[in-house]
């Protein structure tokens, strides 16, 4: 544990979903679809679908960690593949090619299995002419979502947003070079950046609290299309012939 080196801005990642959401407001009822990386975006990406009336998936995008030193990382892949490399962490640690094969081969069976238990066989939503909203708990080195980032630009969206509630500067001005656009609540400037230290609560997330989380807000959707007021006039909808 460190000492934190800002305040906390959000209570949790539903507030810091919330507090996001309400800088997203463009972006309601345009067909956007919202993409959270799991499982820490998850929670914060409900919240901003719920509040622009959004459809939600996941983009699943992995940390490569570095070896013997996993809380830190040199790179990502994302569930179709897509690899970013951190080269200037690659060369500083003299990585052989064989540590990062196996370290990407090794991450890439996490990332295809932790897509199987999110989507099962179901590929990923259609995004061709949609703006496609890639959420996250926060960007450190920002490697995770360049990933997400290039796995999303193969499905021809018309336009990518990144948005979090807190990214280090670095990292901001990294992700600004490969999406349309990134959205932020809070910017670290200082030289150390921890995302948990915007958070006053913060835990890491399991696979199954993340794909609990994720149900519930299915569950939470369909329950508000059934609304009447989001039903079509009687003239729209099928009805069953009698049974003679």
């Amino acid at each position: 544990m460190h000492r934190p080196l800002v305040s906390p801005i959000f209570e949790n990642r539903f507030d810091a979903g919330r507090q996001l959401a309400e800088k997203l407001t463009q972006y309601k009822d345009k067909s956007a679809i919202v993409l959270a990386i799991p499982n820490g975006g998850i929670p914060i990406a409900t919240q901003v679908a719920l509040a622009l009336d959004a459809d939600m998936d996941m983009i699943i995008s992995r940390k490569l960690p570095i070896p013997l030193r996993p809380e830190g990382g040199f790179g990502a892949v994302a569930d179709d593949g897509a690899v970013m490399l951190n080269h200037e962490v690659v060369n500083y640690l003299k990585m052989t090619e064989q540590q990062i094969h196996y370290t990407v081969n090794k991450v890439r069976a996490e990332v295809q299995q932790r897509s199987l238990l999110y989507r099962g066989h179901r590929t990923l939503s259609i995004l061709n002419g949609r703006t496609a909203i890639i959420i996250d708990d926060g960007l450190a080195s920002g490697y995770t979502m360049l990933a997400a980032i290039e796995s999303v630009r193969r499905k021809k969206p018309a336009r990518i947003v990144a948005a979090v509630p807190a990214a280090s500067a670095t990292a901001r001005k990294l992700v600004e070079k490969a999406a349309d656009e990134v959205i932020t609540v809070a910017d670290g400037f200082m030289p150390k950046f921890y995302v948990s230290d915007y958070y006053r609560y913060w835990n890491v997330l399991d696979d199954e609290q993340g794909l609990k989380v994720f149900k519930d807000w299915q569950m939470r959707r369909q329950n508000l299309n059934l609304r009447p007021e989001n039903l079509p006039p009687p003239s729209m909808t099928m009805r069953r012939k009698p049974l003679i």
